[in-house]
């Protein structure tokens, strides 16, 4: 068995072909198989990325957001998609990962070009279970789905200044 590393040239890697992708992000699985029951991941996404607002449930599952570089947003929502809170994961201010609690409406922003997270989630993972997306946000390739996140990004420059 061999040490898994998370090092600085496979983040960059990571962070070059989020800034290719179409989506602004790429995810790189630690686990070795859907079914295990810790999901572990490294996540390079870039602003402008649309991550529709979701929540784990059935089964239920907590997910846990660590910055490595960059900066980004966890954003929790109520039920009707208003902002119930938020943290801005950044290292430099001391703000280094966040745990969002099942069954909560969340989604996340990158902030700043180059940014990577690690996620740890509880699995197994079924992607036809795995998340229920929010009624009141756009899909992901829906064309309001750039406008939802401009709006959502405003609103955290508000409550930031």
């Amino acid at each position: 068995m061999s040490l898994i590393a998370i090092t600085n040239p496979h983040i960059e890697e990571l962070i070059r072909a989020a800034q290719k992708s179409k989506r602004g992000r790429i995810i790189f699985n630690y686990h070795t198989y859907a079914a295990d029951p810790v999901q572990r991941m490294l996540n390079a996404i870039e602003p402008g990325s649309y991550v529709q607002p979701h929540k784990h449930e059935n089964p239920d599952k907590s997910e846990v957001f660590i910055i490595l570089k960059g900066r980004i947003a966890v954003i929790i929502y109520d039920d009707t998609g208003e902002i119930d809170d938020f943290i801005i994961l950044d290292r430099e201010e001391g703000h280094f990962g966040a745990e969002v609690p099942p069954r909560t409406w969340h989604s996340i922003i990158a902030l700043e070009s180059g940014t990577v997270i690690y996620e740890v989630k509880h699995g197994p993972y079924d992607p036809t279970t795995d998340k229920v997306f929010a009624p009141w946000a756009p899909a992901e390739n829906h064309p309001q789905a750039g406008e939802f996140l401009l709006q959502v990004t405003k609103k955290l420059n508000r409550f930031v200044e």
